[in-house]
């Protein structure tokens, strides 16, 4: 999977070399792309009705053993077309249980990750990279020297939803396995705990609500992410240039 977007990254980069001068308007041609493909997204997220939670089980019974593969594979196009993920994830507990659910929704998520970040830098990334200057480019800057820390960190602010962050992130320099190692990372805890409540939806005398300790432990890392990256940056601001 990564080496399949590390490829489409160099091939984005190699179309804008060899178009040359032509490369800007390409670059806004493409970028313009990401942003109505983003608009379309945001447009059916407002007027397809998504299925209710307890009719998902009936829908993954009669797909039988392709249900495991058809929730990772779904969940990830559900995500990458904005949706958000505490749906996708409750989807998931309900059909398969807190634990093989949560499990499921972090490989959708994975799959969701890489394909988002994909597109981003394919459609968006030399548009990014001709026009940022000053405060943005530094932002810019930011994120390519961003480890897995700073990616669970941004991924845990409240600032957009898991699909939008995606492409958000191949628009910048990031690097893809911190990107993914991170996304991953700060999907597990609410995973786990969203799929225990999915899982009450359809058995609740069956749910296991130890599953959901997990979120619990997430709260906590998160806010301790969230400090340790503030006094980081308060120091880079402070240290003499």
């Amino acid at each position: 999977m990564i080496p399949a977007v590390r490829r489409l990254s160099r091939q984005g980069r190699r179309v804008g070399e060899r178009l040359g001068g032509a490369g800007h308007r390409q670059s806004a041609v493409r970028f313009a792309l990401l942003l109505f493909l983003l608009a379309a997204f945001g447009v059916a997220l407002l007027v397809v009705p998504l299925p209710e939670p307890r009719e998902l089980p009936r829908m993954a019974d009669r797909l039988g053993d392709l249900a495991p593969v058809a929730a990772v594979a779904g969940g990830a196009l559900l995500l990458v077309a904005l949706v958000p993920r505490t749906f996708v994830t409750l989807a998931s507990g309900a059909i398969f249980g807190a634990l093989e659910g949560a499990a499921y929704a972090l490989g959708a998520a994975l799959l969701a990750a890489a394909l988002g970040f994909a597109v981003g830098r394919l459609l968006g990334r030399d548009f990014v990279a001709d026009r940022v200057r000053g405060r943005l480019a530094r932002l810019d800057g930011w994120f390519t020297r961003q480890s897995v820390l700073g990616v669970i960190t941004v991924r845990l602010l409240p600032i957009a939803g898991f699909g939008l962050v995606s492409y958000g992130y191949g628009t910048t320099g990031a690097r893809v396995l911190p990107f993914l190692a991170g996304s991953v990372i700060a999907s597990a805890p609410t995973a786990f705990g969203y799929a225990a409540v999915g899982a009450a939806v359809t058995s609740p005398g069956d749910v296991n609500w130890f599953g959901a300790a997990p979120a619990a432990l997430g709260l906590i890392a998160s806010v301790v992410l969230i400090r340790q990256w503030w006094r980081a940056e308060r120091q880079r601001r402070r240290a003499p240039n």
